[in-house]
């Protein structure tokens, strides 16, 4: 079993106050999605957790399994067992999906997967995701489309198989059937029950595939609401202009 704990987290970008404490634990085999407008802050929980050197830690903890994240480097907390999908995947020209993802099982772990299972399980996982064999011979998200961005994005998670996994706006761009194949592959992840699972988003399209235990309101920098699934429910109805205004 495994948690993550967010303890008053406070967070700035160029000395702009964005984060304003917030606090959050995510365990294994718990699914929380993270909803609110645009410049909420949603994104910016994600990028600091995971190192970002954009976002500056003012105040607060970020925990994962007693270890203080924030006094590790990007690559530490990768190792740790923090996976972040990100809403614009970078491009890597010269650099196949293939020796990436490879590169990055072999870092996370600390040795290199033998060629033959990491082959097996390359091949697997691009099958569950409905992905062409020849994709993994590109370049690393050079000339992808954002439903194929977002299908590696899910392979790597699936081949790293971190403890917490930080998805955001992974539902970004996507049409209807990429949505259910991406979809259909984080209900694999968390099938195990043995990780847990913060997903990020504006719309509440991917949570009639992927069903949230806990859902939080984001608005003016902090959680202003939980509950359960029927807070989505909700703000697809009433949308977020009370939360708002209460947090303008």
């Amino acid at each position: 079993m495994s948690t993550l704990e967010i303890r008053d987290l406070q967070v700035a970008v160029e000395d702009k106050e964005i984060l304003r404490g917030v606090n959050l634990t995510v365990k294994s085999g718990e699914t929380h999605a993270i909803m609110g407008p645009n410049g909420s802050g949603k994104s910016t929980l994600a990028y600091a957790i995971a190192g970002h050197p954009k976002y500056t830690i003012t105040g607060g903890q970020v925990l994962l399994d007693g270890a203080d994240l924030l006094e590790l480097s990007v690559d530490e907390r990768a190792r740790a067992g923090l996976f972040l999908a990100m809403q614009y995947p970078v491009e890597v020209p010269g650099v196949s999906v293939s020796n990436f993802l490879r590169s990055a099982v072999t870092a996370v772990r600390g040795e290199a997967p033998k060629l033959r299972e990491f082959a097996k399980d390359l091949k697997n996982g691009m099958d569950a995701l409905s992905i062409d064999p020849a994709f993994a011979q590109r370049n690393l998200n050079e000339g992808f489309s954002g439903g194929e961005k977002k299908r590696h994005e899910i392979l790597q998670m699936e081949l790293l198989k971190p403890k917490i996994a930080v998805l955001d706006e992974t539902d970004s761009g996507l049409d209807v059937d990429a949505l259910r194949v991406v979809s259909e592959g984080i209900n694999r992840f968390r099938a195990s029950g043995e990780t847990g699972v913060l997903l990020i988003t504006h719309y509440t399209r991917i949570l009639r595939y992927v069903k949230p235990d806990f859902v939080h309101v984001f608005a003016g920098g902090r959680i202003v609401e939980a509950g359960g699934p029927e807070l989505a429910d909700k703000l697809e109805s009433e949308g977020y202009e009370q939360y708002t205004k209460a947090s303008a």
